[in-house]
């Protein structure tokens, strides 16, 4: 059982909130690259705050508040040109600092008061990274972005965005829970199919701190302490995201909506060199639309669910936590703890500043035994994750398969 302040500290991630203040210390991923391919502005909500992503014509990205400071017009709208966003009303120009470059009827009307040199919007840093868009909204200097390993590792990359009515750390906690495995994702499914069997229960569960976040380990009926679910584990990674393989980014857009980008790399057959020219994204359902009810047929929606049926802000004054839970209590305690170092003025875990650490970093994957991939290497198409895959994307995969098998 929680306090009702310290649930409030957890979840609510405005500006001068503690959790708010740790988690504009780390770049988050708002959006994938190939978005702007197809418009070169796109509203964002990030921590309670509404903003306008965009790419200039020179290929620079910036991210600023949505609203024009002239007359809160919707820079949605705006025209990209080639060192900024313009505003489609009465034209005011801002770079990608937020300063305004341009009033054209206020400069040829009084060009002695300099009136732009006054007006600022709030702007964020942008950069690109493994397919995504990722913003810093904290105090200067940022740290760096993190450079992993898995964006550097040959395979077909696709970026999954959903968006999901709870609070973000509702999505966290479940990312260091490793019982839920047995019953949301292997005895639910079941029951779903009209199979009465049961998954093999947990019997050992152990969680470690390190560098980037946690490890979270079991033993379950069908394995030992030999198998890597026990010897490699799986990553909780710090501050926001689980690591199996692929990456889960949980992101607050505000406290009680998040969200969930998904990054995969499937590994393609063959040992000739892939490159992929373009990263897809799609938007993985949540609702199905002909009963209205939540989807449960995938992993990560079945997460998804199981996170939303805790409310839009889970209420943990009234929770009773047990055995399984000690991954979620540590969790949380670390939270609070890297919360108060970023109130002292410090930098909390995980933060990078090494340009010369920063290279494909590592994490603990498990690669052998019960917890490695089930898809077979030269299987035509991955296994899908999320519901609603595109048509385009399928017919892509299937034909780059079938190109490299063998190869």
């Amino acid at each position: 059982m929680l306090s009702a302040e310290d649930n409030a500290t957890l979840t609510r991630v405005g500006r001068g909130t503690p959790m708010g203040e740790l988690m504009r210390r780390y770049w988050q991923p708002i959006a994938a690259v190939s978005q702007l391919d197809e418009q070169p502005t796109l509203a964002v909500r990030l921590m309670g705050e509404d903003l306008v992503l965009y790419r200039d014509t020179g290929g620079g990205y910036g991210l600023l508040d949505r609203h024009c400071a002239h007359r809160r017009a919707d820079l949605t709208y705006g025209i990209v040109e080639a060192c900024g966003l313009r505003c489609h009303y009465h034209g005011w120009l801002f770079d990608g600092d937020g300063r305004c470059l341009e009033q054209p009827f206020e400069q040829a009307a009084r060009p002695e008061a300099r009136f732009k040199d006054k007006i600022r919007l709030t702007a964020y840093p942008v950069e690109a990274k493994g397919g995504l868009l990722w913003a810093y909204l904290g105090p200067a200097p940022a740290p760096l972005v993190p450079d992993w390993d898995l964006f550097h590792q040959r395979g077909y990359k696709q970026i999954v965005l959903s968006d999901i009515p709870c609070n973000w750390f509702q999505g966290q906690e479940n990312s260091i829970d490793p019982v839920h495995f047995e019953w949301l994702h292997a005895n639910w499914s079941a029951a779903q199919r009209g199979d009465r069997s049961r998954a093999a229960r947990h019997l050992k569960i152990a969680f470690e701190e390190f560098e980037w976040g946690f490890t979270y380990r079991r033993v379950r009926e069908d394995t030992t302490e030999d198998d890597e679910l026990w010897t490699v584990g799986r990553v909780c990674l710090w501050p926001n995201c689980l690591y199996t393989g692929k990456f889960e980014w949980r992101v607050p857009i505000d406290d009680e909506h998040t969200r969930h980008v998904a990054w995969f790399n499937d590994p393609v057959p063959g040992a000739a060199p892939f490159e992929q020219a373009r990263i897809p994204y799609w938007h993985g359902p949540i609702r199905d639309a002909r009963t209205g009810r939540w989807i449960t047929s995938h992993v990560m929606n079945q997460d998804f669910v199981a996170w939303m049926g805790q409310g839009a802000v889970a209420d943990r004054t009234r929770e009773h936590l047990g055995e399984s839970d000690r991954g979620v209590i540590l969790l949380r305690r670390r939270m609070l703890e890297e919360a108060g170092i970023v109130a002292r003025g410090g930098d909390p875990k995980a933060v990078i500043r090494d340009a010369a650490k920063n290279h494909r970093l590592s994490l603990p994957t498990i690669r052998e035994g019960r917890g490695a991939p089930v898809r077979p290497p030269d299987a035509p198409r991955p296994m899908v994750f999320h519901a609603g895959q595109p048509q385009a994307i399928v017919d892509e995969m299937a034909r780059i398969w079938a190109e490299r098998r063998g190869t």
